[in-house]
Formats: C-alpha cells, structure tokens, sequence
C-alpha cells in the first residue's frame, strides 16, 4: 500500500479527483489503534461557483475555512449539529474545491469501528453514509486542517483497479436546496454494486 502524493490532490479538476478517490483507502492511526476503509462514494464540490458547496461565491467563515487550505488538507464539518463529514481539499490554497466522502468499505480495524458507532454488527450501515464513513474511521471536528500526506490521517492506493464499467455517475444527495442547475450536476461517483454505497444509485 502506498500513500498517495501532494501531487494527487493538487490539481485543478476536482471532478476528476472525485472519480479517481474511488477505490483508494482511508487510514487513520489514532491512539495506536489503525483502521481504514476503501472509498466507495464521493462527491465533487467545486467551491467558488458550484451553489451547493459551502464556499460558494467565495463565502468564508471559520466553519469552512479549511477549504481555503492547501491541496491535501481535510476538512471536516458538522452536519445536523451530529455528523462528522469528511473531506478531501484539492486545487491550490484559496481555491476551496473539495471532494465529500460518502462511503467507504471496511479493512482494517472493524472491531474498533463497532465501538465507535455503537453498532453491534459489521452489517452494510456501518460505514454507509457520510456520517457514518467518518464515525466509523475516528475523524471528528478537532480532525479539520489536518494533513492527508501526514501519519494521523491519510490515503492510500494498493493494487485493486477500477475501470469505466465499474463506475457509477449521479446527481449529488441532499443538495436540493442549492437550485438548479448545481442540484442536478451530475458529480457524485460510486462503485455499482458495492453494498456500501448511500441513497438509491441511479443510471
């Protein structure tokens, strides 16, 4: 397993980059303890015009400063006053585009991430869904700003492949309120077929 670059994320097509998180790994190494998940959803943002992204028009506040970080940053925010989002920073600081991890395929550490969702089973809700993606993995609030190319937090590729085939393509979840046309931009990625995945995949 390798782990992925600065270079990865410092890029200017946050699309792109949101396909290609697919299939790599997430690992965090908090408190001795190591656990990582295979990224099976994403979700492209593109900060400055893309009304459903938290930086839209080049709104900054201390929630979503992160975005504003270098390329490989996380940035992670509260979601319904509970969850913990997790996401990718790209492009260059102060350009605030930033992939959304919506789901991820357990690996390592399954026991360490039933204690901290309280779940008593590894069935598929585990790691389904955003919330439960960064729950699952240890990733909280006091997580944003921290280096994906460190050793606390970051991502990795081994030798699973994924070709077009494997991929699938829809609008984002629970952007409705941005408006047309950022509602319906077609910028949500998953793996077809991976039990893992959130909402309902389409085409």
């Amino acid at each position: 397993m390798k782990k992925l670059p600065l270079q990865f994320y410092d890029r200017t097509d946050v699309i792109a980059i949101a396909r290609e998180l697919l299939g790599k790994i997430i690992v965090t190494r908090f408190d001795g303890f190591t656990s990582s998940g295979r990224i099976v959803e994403t979700e492209a943002y593109i900060g400055l015009t893309d009304r459903a992204s938290h930086s839209f028009h080049g709104r900054r506040t201390p929630r979503n400063e992160h975005m504003y970080a270098a390329p490989g940053t996380a940035y992670v925010y509260i979601c319904y006053g509970m969850h913990h989002l997790f996401n990718v920073v790209t492009n260059k600081k102060d350009v605030p585009d930033a992939v959304l991890i919506r789901a991820v395929e357990p690996l390592k550490g399954v026991d360490l991430m039933l204690q901290r969702t309280g779940k008593k089973k590894a069935d598929h809700t585990l790691t389904k869904g955003p919330g439960n993606a960064a729950r699952s993995l240890g990733i909280a609030k006091s997580h944003s700003g921290a280096s994906l190319v460190g050793s606390v937090i970051y991502l990795a590729e081994d030798a699973f492949r994924i070709d077009d085939a494997m991929i699938g393509t829809s609008k984002r979840i629970g952007v409705e309120g941005a408006g047309l046309p950022a509602a319906d931009y077609p910028y949500r990625f998953y793996l077809r077929g991976n039990p893992f995945v959130s909402g309902s995949p389409v085409k």
